[in-house]
């Protein structure tokens, strides 16, 4: 089959042959592949600073971005059948028995670091034409959200981000409990950066209620701009607007969700967190470098106004469930706003310039269909 893969020995991303998948157990699902996201993990592994294929092989096949349709199940899946759509999940847990986290099914907060990674870790990718997946791994995709599912794995960056946020502030009586009102009613979020984990963030945020502001550097008009304010968030630019004036516009922001990787504008933005507020990291920057940071104020601030930061990675069974049934709330509500999110479909043959050239758009998909 075609594969799109790295080669880290020799520095080189090739289309690949790759072999063909089989059932190998009675829980394994064959899929066709139909869609695969492109995203800066998987241009990332494209310089070859991290992306470790399986054991014993020279190659990873990258993508963890995926939708697709099964083609054959083993005979102990009574979940899916031949046709439907499905989206597989990205991390594996660790085999260790201690490591509750892996064992409760929640990989994404394994305890031992020794979990791997389809197209990232350790095991090979869906950027091929065909894959074999335990039955446990795939979510089930209604036909209505073909064109839109491949975009379900970045939304559940955003799906379990906010979870954390309203687990960890259920310590203060903080969301909405008005009749009729959604529970972010009356508080306001800040989204740090516009592009597709941005956007999909802010989309999820005036979802359940919130007043959204999405801060990004690009002034306007530009069409990340138009697109955001079209489902209802309001886009200011940082290049003429900087994070306290931002602050002085908003009110006290009870949310921020950081969707843009860069240090500096992230702790500009964390000096300007309100009272009781909670920041979401979500951002992997390089480790190389250091920012001044006003250490003592940002202290004073996380104490004396009670706030909270979670770092966020992965996701659970639950953040994917979320994500596809919010892509039909999307879709029902901001349908042109929600496809206007997948910027280009290409085919295998277009992956160099996709992988390692000028990042253009917002999501860009390869298609094996």
């Amino acid at each position: 089959m075609k594969a799109v893969a790295v080669l880290p020995a020799l520095r080189e991303v090739r289309l690949l042959d790759h072999p063909a998948p089989d059932l190998s157990a009675d829980t394994h699902v064959r899929v066709r592949t139909l869609d695969v996201g492109i995203c800066g993990t998987d241009r990332e592994i494209c310089t070859f600073v991290y992306g470790a294929p399986p054991r014993g092989e020279s190659y990873l096949v990258l993508g963890h971005e995926s939708l697709g349709e099964v083609v054959e199940v083993g005979g102990a899946v009574t979940q899916f059948k031949t046709g439907d759509l499905v989206v597989p999940s990205v991390r594996r847990p660790c085999p260790h028995a201690h490591c509750r986290p892996c064992r409760a099914g929640l990989q994404d907060f394994c305890a031992t670091g020794d979990f791997v990674e389809r197209g990232i870790n350790q095991v090979h990718g869906y950027m091929t034409e065909q894959y074999v997946e335990e039955a446990r791994h795939l979510n089930h995709v209604p036909a209505g959200l073909r064109h839109l599912a491949v975009l379900a794995e970045p939304l559940t960056i955003a799906e379990k981000g906010l979870a954390q946020a309203w687990a960890t502030q259920g310590r203060l009586p903080w969301a909405c409990t008005t009749p009729g009102k959604p529970r972010g009613h009356g508080l306001r979020a800040v989204v740090l950066g516009a592009g597709p984990i941005g956007i999909l963030g802010a989309m999820k945020l005036v979802l359940e209620g919130f007043d959204t502001w999405v801060y990004s550097r690009s002034p306007k008009p530009n069409a990340k701009a138009a697109l955001v304010e079209s489902f209802g968030a309001r886009y200011v630019s940082s290049a003429g607007t900087d994070a306290a004036q931002l602050a002085r516009q908003v009110g006290n922001i009870d949310l921020v969700y950081e969707a843009v990787g860069h240090a500096g504008v992230s702790f500009a933005l964390l000096e300007m967190l309100g009272q009781n507020g909670i920041f979401i990291f979500t951002g992997i920057p390089a480790p190389e470098g250091h920012i001044p940071v006003p250490g003592p104020q940002l202290m004073r601030n996380i104490v004396l106004k009670n706030q909270a930061i979670v770092g966020t990675v992965n996701a659970d069974r639950a953040a994917f469930e979320g994500a596809i049934r919010d892509l039909g709330e999307f879709q029902k509500r901001w349908p042109a706003a929600i496809r206007a999110v997948i910027s280009s479909r290409h085919k295998p043959d277009d992956f160099r310039d996709l992988l390692t050239g000028h990042a253009r758009g917002i999501k860009n998909v390869i298609s094996f269909e």
